[in-house]
């Protein structure tokens, strides 16, 4: 299951037209599933709070194949690729199984991932729903006022930090 994810880096902000483009350009033969991981957050304009989707690490696209090379050689004409992470000496490594377990556990469907809801006790955060129940040890940093968590996700070739909606309904 966790042997044929790859990370495809792209440029920012153009992870929507780059699927839009595989979806429509490459042979669907190459590849299982290619989708973008989004973040459900909450922002407030017009005096309300709205729920948004974002990407959850942005400049990458994420790709289930059992045929990478195959896969490498259809993207070649996608505009937008700027490079396969884990490509190394001509072979294409895939992503980490931890790295992928990592994204199915905050995957909640259709590759988003929503909002926890939590409250701080004292010096401790405790998440009484959402996908960071029983990951409260996870969370760097969170604002409040921005409803925001804070993570550092090892993997994808460095330390990436990213922001997960989190709305804490009361302190203690």
């Amino acid at each position: 299951m966790y042997k044929n994810w790859y990370a495809v880096q792209v440029r920012t902000g153009k992870e929507d037209k780059f699927v839009e483009w595989c979806e429509k350009k490459i042979d669907h033969q190459a590849y299982k599933d290619i989708f973008i991981p989004k973040v459900m957050m909450a922002k407030k304009y017009q005096g309300k709070w709205h729920d948004e989707k974002r990407v959850l690490f942005p400049g990458y696209v994420f790709v289930i194949t059992d045929q990478v090379e195959d896969l490498f050689q259809e993207l070649k004409k996608i505009p937008d690729l700027t490079k396969m992470l884990g490509e190394y000496k001509g072979e294409i490594f895939p992503i980490y199984s931890k790295e992928v377990q990592y994204l199915l556990k905050y995957d909640q469907e259709g590759h988003v991932v929503n909002m926890s809801t939590g409250y701080i006790e004292g010096d401790n955060i405790i998440i009484t729903d959402g996908p960071l129940m029983g990951y409260e040890g996870s969370i760097k940093k969170i604002d409040r006022h921005k409803r925001i968590a804070y993570l550092d996700l090892e993997g994808f070739e460095d330390i990436t930090s990213i922001k997960v909606g989190l709305e804490i309904i009361s302190k203690n």
